[in-house]
């Protein structure tokens, strides 16, 4: 096991690493832009080491500083957390080459499951349910393209091999538009991913985002621990996150999650990831998958009582994983709701001190975040400042937590979207279960 491990990161996820750490004896070094210099995890780490101002460029998107902080610390590994680096196949290929451990999968695979064409062309050969689509890049001939579409139907969505966040996607909805569609992808994708590559799916009008978490070792071992229901979205970024999904026939969960362990032990994947689908109709249709540690993570530990972060680290050691799949048993059910600093309907960023910073307790509550009274949230970075996280018996229960959870919190200085929360919990068709990834969104408009 390592002796001493570098955060590559900041904010929760930076602390949820640093106390996995420390439960399992391992020295930490928090690294820290200039902004985030009184940060709780950089108090509570082994050591620190300040990486540049606060622009992410100059600091935690910085390689060679954050390489530089593990050698004059003597760090033997480095774990990215998520967002930032945590998928750049370069930065775990120079972790590596450095003579460090990169907490994550080898950088082939990163950059296989980074590019969305390559990707879906390995998940179709290892049997995952794929969305019906060109099969590979899009052809530069404009009759080709035509003929793709008519072959698929429309609508039709023009994606970006690069992208992901929601961002190098266009929707067609009529031939009239399809290659003026294709055409702005591209170049919009080789501006923003360095990448022009795009390809075609169907459009699917009215599905949920529900994904598998998988874990695997590198003496050929993987598992995969249910499924969450992440369809609370608004462009795309995920509101409320829960598992396990409300409604969706186990047995079919378990023919997709053994798939998603089938196609891990064929890419030799190592460490923790999510294959994320899309479900209409009682059909899953993979769209993505994300070689790190999700930030709705936590919900699964709950149901699982696996803890993902230590398992992670555990993988990255070169341990075997500690449990086979027959072992993995799914109890009761877990809510999360990721708290931003923004305003609740606006959503404009609220960054600003907190003068009072009050977390909820009682049965079935978890609280991640780094946040505390007299904290100062920067502009800098992106405006999620903790997660509340409630577990039950039953769905119901974890609604009931978690609304009961929110009326305790307060957090006096900024705006955050608590208010947004309160409504979806006490929405009739959230409570429901089931709704899809649109659902908010609509909502919101019915309300402007």
């Amino acid at each position: 096991m390592f002796e001493k491990i570098l955060i590559a990161n900041r904010g929760e996820i930076a602390l949820r690493v640093l106390r996995a750490c420390r439960e399992m004896g391992i020295r930490t070094v928090a690294v820290h832009s200039e902004a985030d210099a009184d940060a709780k995890y950089v108090k509570l780490a082994d050591e620190s080491v300040c990486i540049g101002p606060a622009a992410s460029a100059q600091s935690y998107l910085n390689v060679p500083r954050i390489i530089a902080a593990a050698e004059v610390t003597d760090a033997e590994a480095i774990h990215p957390g998520y967002g930032f680096l945590s998928e750049n196949a370069d930065f775990a290929e120079r972790v590596e080459s450095s003579g460090f451990v990169f907490i994550g999968p080898r950088p082939d695979t990163i950059r296989l499951m980074g590019d969305k064409v390559s990707a879906k062309q390995a998940m179709i050969e290892a049997g995952v349910p794929c969305v019906p689509g060109s099969g590979g890049a899009l052809s530069d001939d404009p009759k080709e393209i035509v003929k793709t579409a008519r072959a698929i139907g429309y609508p039709v969505i023009i994606k970006a091999a690069g992208g992901g966040g929601g961002r190098g996607m266009r929707v067609v909805h009529t031939e009239g538009a399809l290659l003026t569609a294709v055409t702005t992808t591209r170049t919009e994708a080789g501006a923003a991913f360095g990448n022009p590559t795009v390809y075609m799916e169907k459009f699917l009008e009215n599905p949920r985002h529900v994904e598998i978490q998988v874990l695997a070792d590198q003496h050929g071992n993987a598992v995969y621990l249910g499924e969450r229901d992440c369809s609370m979205q608004r462009r795309h970024q995920k509101v409320i996150e829960e598992a396990p999904a409300p409604g969706i026939d186990r047995k079919l969960i378990a023919k997709v999650g053994e798939s998603c362990v089938d196609a891990c032990k064929r890419i030799g994947y190592r460490g923790a990831g999510t294959f994320e689908f899309l479900y209409e109709n009682n059909e899953f249709y993979f769209i993505e998958m994300n070689t790190r540690v999700q930030v709705e993570h936590p919900v699964t530990e709950l149901i699982t009582g696996i803890d993902i972060v230590q398992e992670q680290i555990r993988v990255a050691a070169g341990e075997k994983l500690r449990f086979k799949q027959k072992d993995v048993v799914l109890r009761g059910h877990s809510m999360e709701c990721r708290i931003n600093a923004e305003d609740p309907f606006k959503f404009t960023p609220s960054p600003g001190k907190i003068n009072q910073w009050h977390t909820p307790g009682g049965p079935g509550i978890r609280v991640d975040s780094h946040v505390f009274s007299g904290y100062t949230v920067p502009p800098h970075y992106d405006s999620m400042i903790g997660k509340v996280i409630a577990y039950g018996d039953t769905r119901e229960q974890a609604i009931r937590r978690l609304r009961v959870a929110l009326s305790e919190m307060v957090v006096d200085g900024i705006k955050t979207n608590i208010p947004l929360h309160q409504d979806l919990l006490a929405d009739a068709n959230f409570v429901a279960g089931g709704t899809s990834i649109h659902y908010l969104e609509h909502k919101l408009a019915g309300k402007s």
